[in-house]
């Protein structure tokens, strides 16, 4: 195999493919990248799978002798990435030279690399006989920043570390939960020339739904904000999701197990409702949770009908307290609530408009957060209780 290409396109190349290397690899093929090149399509492909999360990513290149074979992910990609700009000429000797030596030429000298055989590398899966759709990547993109965050990182509770999706009439749901917050956001599933994503069997095809971990989704959000404005590929079985688009891939195994019916969660009806500059908020809670930190993550809201302002304080024994007011639109008598601060900031970054509203009803049950325009999420939130 012998080829050239830039020392930019392999190192952007490696660096997003990597991100699917195994930790900890069961076989050691598994903490290498495959990486093939093509003589006819004059591209080379590069992919890495650690059994669960797999990438690939195509790139131009001149191919002056097809090949393929697999290289130390993180030391190819340390190499390449300190190298300077230009080309690198890649060669590596014949299918029969069981070393699998790979020589890489730069303008400032010549580094060379083991490799191993491609035959090892497994292969990333495939989906034949299941569901395929077309999604615009804006709407995937909105959903994921909506609703990763809420995701659990308890492995212990396996369903609950990915996000569930739902795909029926025209609109795509996204929805994640811990247990103690749930985010939910409806995007769309409209594209640019008005077709509405449908699965491949028919129009009238029930709902799809299926929960994907956060790991490969959060990876998908970041490979999709560098392709903003195409559509991606979606293609599912019952084990596997693959999205494809432009010259990239990223296939990930599907979570088993019931997800909770989260919709039974959100309460139709409210007697509070306070209407709140978004920025203001998140400001002064951010300044509040430094105290928060320092002992606990409690931070009390207390809403003013009468002044129409709402005021934040943290109580911290033995460190201090802080108390912030800002003003508000109230609606419903005084009452004092008290949240998790984190979950709180997490998902006034999440919403993402002007003005957001909080809505509830008793300081013990659940809250929901809104945003006004833009976005369609609901933001639910367990509250604290404090002693007084």
């Amino acid at each position: 195999m012998k080829l050239v290409c830039t020392q930019n396109s392999l190192s952007t190349s490696l660096s997003l493919v990597s991100r699917a290397v195994s930790t900890r690899p069961t076989h050691p093929v598994l903490a290498n990248v495959l990486l093939v090149a093509n003589a006819e399509t004059q591209q080379v492909s590069l992919s890495a799978f650690d059994l669960s999360l797999g990438i690939q990513t195509t790139f131009a290149a001149t191919v002056e002798a097809e090949g393929k074979l697999t290289l130390p992910a993180k030391l190819l990609t340390d190499i390449v990435s300190r190298l300077p700009e230009g080309d690198i000429t890649l060669e590596s000797g014949s299918d029969d030279d069981a070393s699998f030596l790979t020589t890489l030429t730069c303008s400032s000298g010549r580094y060379q690399v083991r490799g191993m055989s491609a035959e090892e590398f497994p292969e990333l899966p495939t989906v034949t006989d299941g569901e395929s759709l077309h999604l615009p990547s804006e709407a995937m993109l909105d959903g994921l920043r909506g609703a990763l965050f809420a995701a659990s990182a308890d492995e212990t509770k396996q369903v609950l570390t990915g996000v569930h999706l739902t795909l029926a009439a025209e609109e795509l749901e996204f929805a994640a939960t811990d247990g103690h917050r749930l985010s939910v956001v409806q995007t769309t599933n409209v594209d640019d020339e008005g077709n509405r994503a449908k699965n491949s069997t028919s129009d009238d095809a029930e709902a799809l739904d299926v929960t994907i971990p956060a790991k490969a989704l959060q990876e998908l959000a970041k490979m999709l904000e560098r392709q903003t404005g195409s559509s991606v590929a979606v293609k599912l079985d019952r084990n596997q999701v693959i999205f494809e688009w432009v010259d990239q891939r990223l296939t990930s195994r599907l979570l088993e197990g019931q997800y909770p019916n989260y919709r039974q969660l959100i309460p139709r009806q409210f007697t509070h409702q306070v209407t709140v500059d978004r920025r203001l908020f998140l400001s002064s809670l951010e300044r509040i949770a430094v105290l928060a930190d320092q002992k606990n993550n409690i931070v009390k809201l207390n809403v003013d009908t009468a002044n129409q302002a709402m005021s934040l304080s943290v109580d911290a024994p033995d460190v201090g307290s802080g108390e912030e007011t800002i003003p508000a639109q109230i609606t419903g008598e005084d009452m004092a609530i008290a949240f998790n601060v984190k979950y709180l900031l997490d998902g006034l970054k999440a919403l993402n408009t002007t003005d957001i509203q909080l809505q509830f009803n008793t300081p013990t049950s659940p809250a929901i957060l809104t945003p006004l325009g833009g976005l369609k999420m609901t933001y639910l939130v367990m509250p604290v209780q404090v002693r007084s």
